[in-house]
């Protein structure tokens, strides 16, 4: 949560309480949040049905949930299947963001494209300080001096941001997408889409399609004389929860002229580029290369920003007010609702998760019918969140208003 957020909960009927310094690390102060009308106290989560984060919550905080409380925060599946379990076995129901169903209704609250909006820009930021040459055209009396040629692969949200600030900042951009469409959207912010003549694959929700090793092969093939040719490489290629396709090999940034450079944004999820270390700067022949982690939260103010609205978005739907008074009360038939609930009432309700965790031939088990509207929270304390994160908006004592407690921001992190 961010200050200038707290009057949107407040002006449905919630109460917000902030942890002390919850908001420091985004440069928030808790003099901010008070002034928004929020509450700043240390047993800010106290009570709390729903505990809204960045990450999940550790170990420690998950065994203190009751079983009723719900959380929000972004949960690879795929990587954490311990994490559901528990969630699953503690009754609590989970939602996870990066699974906000990708339908224009739920734009709002889609936190996957607000955080590669802000990857995106960081990216091309990186790149131009890692260069070690001017990215944009400079005439002068002593001699011209090029732009720079950046290459940026992948199309998404983070490779639209990284083509259009890279251009911002004055060098020529070429980009290359799997996906057909994406040649309009590159040439709409200012990059040359490049064209390898190889068939499209555009898959479901606005992701690309899975390729076979032929078609791979023969991709790479045929990038490698535009990445020989690039001063700066920027690779955006992810799917959340799966691994992250490998588009770039070693070989080929040995190609890459001396003091050039690759950003690979999807490093901590296997790499774009082979050889690239999440949170590090590696040498492969003559490139410098730069393994993204954490990306967001090395810009955390838009980062918080972004994501904050993202949750209030998500939980003002999930919210029922009657007479002024708001509660925390989720619509399971609502498709954004249940396409981004994990866990309800001791159940794996995400079908690939389930049946990851449980098997393919595990029956589903019936989801829960909802709690009596205007009931009292499940019972027993449920856990504040960790230091730096946030509790959001939790329905209250029976008979008052819905509590929102904590303030969810990101933390700096240190550039690579």
């Amino acid at each position: 949560m961010v200050p200038e957020l707290v009057g949107k909960l407040t002006a449905v009927g919630y109460t917000v309480a902030v942890q002390p310094g919850a908001g420091v690390s985004a440069l928030y102060a808790d003099e901010d949040y008070a002034a928004a009308g929020a509450e700043v106290s240390e047993g800010a989560p106290d009570g709390a049905a729903l505990v809204v984060s960045v990450n999940p919550l550790d170990g420690e905080e998950r065994s203190r949930l009751a079983p009723g409380t719900s959380v929000m925060s972004f949960l690879p599946t795929g990587q954490l299947p311990d994490v559901v379990v528990e969630l699953r076995d503690r009754g609590v129901t989970s939602f996870a963001m990066e699974l906000v169903p990708r339908i224009s209704r739920a734009q709002s609250m889609d936190a996957l494209s607000s955080q590669a909006l802000v990857a995106g820009y960081r990216s091309a930021v990186v790149a131009a300080g890692l260069l070690r040459r001017f990215f944009p055209l400079n005439m002068t009396a002593a001699g011209t001096v090029p732009p720079a040629e950046v290459v940026v692969l992948g199309a998404g949200v983070a490779g639209l941001q990284a083509i259009a600030t890279a251009r911002r900042l004055g060098a020529v951009v070429k980009a290359y997408d799997v996906r057909a469409a994406a040649a309009e959207e590159i040439r709409s912010v200012g990059g040359q889409a490049i064209d390898l003549e190889l068939d499209t694959l555009e898959g479901a929700g606005g992701y690309a399609r899975e390729m076979t090793e032929d078609r791979a092969r023969r991709q790479m093939e045929l990038l490698t004389p535009y990445i020989a040719a690039a001063d700066a490489l920027i690779t955006t290629a992810a799917v959340p929860g799966r691994q992250a396709p490998l588009l770039v090999t070693a070989a080929m940034v040995e190609q890459m002229k001396p003091g050039s450079v690759v950003i690979d944004l999807a490093a901590e999820t296997g790499g774009n580029v082979e050889g690239s270390v999440p949170g590090e700067v590696v040498r492969i022949g003559h490139a410098q290369v730069w393994g993204g982690a954490n990306v967001a939260s090395q810009l955390p103010q838009p980062a918080s920003k972004l994501y904050a609205q993202n949750i209030v978005n998500l939980v003002t739907l999930m919210t029922r007010t009657t007479d002024g008074v708001a509660a925390f009360d989720p619509d399971f038939e609502d498709e954004i609702v249940s396409g981004s609930c994990v866990t309800r009432g001791g159940a794996i309700l995400h079908e690939p998760t389930r049946a990851a965790i449980e098997g393919p031939g595990t029956p589903q088990p019936a989801p829960p019918t909802n709690p009596t509207p205007g009931g009292p929270p499940p019972a027993g304390p449920p856990a504040g969140p960790p230091a730096g994160q946030s509790a959001g908006p939790n329905a209250g004592p029976p008979g008052g208003g819905a509590h929102v407690a904590g303030a969810d921001t990101y933390a700096e992190g240190e550039p690579s």
